[in-house]
């Protein structure tokens, strides 16, 4: 990140009831997606897990990798992004230790990560506690958590019912205790992403939570509609790039096959001209 950039403790005092204006998030994998949305005025530059799908692609995000998002997370951090760049910590990266959480999470913030984003609640308070000990910031992820689809049977809204709205909440304010500086919000009611908002003093980011969240993220390909597979309900798709890209290269194959591409403007003479 550059000097004057997003910092962590401006992002943690972002609360919408506050007066702040609405936190924007999207996500970049390498430095032409980070310049893109870095140049649009985004705050926060996630290199998330769904790398694994949209970039690498594999069906699910249990797929990647720490060298996979250490790799990523230094071509967005050599664009040197004015936004905060988070890295997401891949399924098993702060699972069975404390301290191989905190080396995991290591290996992120050498390739340029500002924070990293777990995903879970009091089963990860742990984590939460050695990462923030280590004094590495933590975002947390609660809701609807890709990296757990098999254990919800799916990927499906979370917190419909009552009780688990409840433990939802309770989650959210135990990460807040542990040290979180900001919470996504994913796959739950638009009055549940409200009731976690008003109950902790970080800011939650929503994705699926409703309109009531300090905050909200979308994939890049998914706002861009680089990606024409089904995209989830709250995705809003802002541009058709993969039909323009597509008829572009068509365009440069049938220019090729009529030999009207390179034309004499695009082709070097024998003079010393560059």
């Amino acid at each position: 990140m550059v000097a004057g950039g997003v910092t962590v403790p401006a992002v943690r005092a972002r609360k919408v009831a506050a007066g702040a204006d609405p936190l924007v998030m999207v996500t970049a994998y390498d430095a032409p997606g980070a310049r893109m949305v870095d140049d649009a005025g985004i705050d926060l530059i996630l290199v998330g897990d769904s790398l694994s799908m949209v970039v690498l692609g594999y069906d699910d995000t249990l797929q990647v990798t720490v060298a996979d998002l250490a790799h990523h997370t230094a071509a967005v951090a050599r664009s040197a992004p004015r936004a905060l760049v988070v890295a997401d910590m891949p399924w098993l990266s702060y699972h069975t230790s404390a301290a191989d959480t905190v080396a995991n999470a290591g290996t992120l913030v050498r390739a340029g990560a500002a924070a990293v984003k777990i995903e879970g609640g009091r089963v990860r308070l742990p984590m939460v506690e050695a990462l923030v000990a280590a004094e590495v910031p933590v975002m947390g992820h609660l809701g609807l958590t890709p990296q757990s689809f098999h254990v919800m049977g799916g990927f499906k809204v979370q917190g419909r019912k009552a009780e688990a709205a409840d433990r939802l909440v309770d989650d959210a304010l135990a990460l807040v205790e542990s040290g979180v500086f900001a919470i996504v919000v994913e796959g739950v009611p638009a009055e549940l992403g409200a009731r976690v908002t008003e109950a902790v003093p970080v800011p939650t980011i929503g994705i699926g939570a409703g309109p009531r969240c300090d905050g909200q993220v979308l994939v890049f390909h998914d706002l861009l509609g680089l990606d024409d597979r089904p995209a989830p309900r709250f995705v809003r798709r802002y541009a058709s790039l993969k039909q323009e890209g597509t008829r572009a290269v068509a365009a440069f194959a049938a220019d090729v096959r009529s030999g009207a591409f390179p034309s004499p403007e695009e082709s070097y003479g024998g003079g010393a001209e560059p």
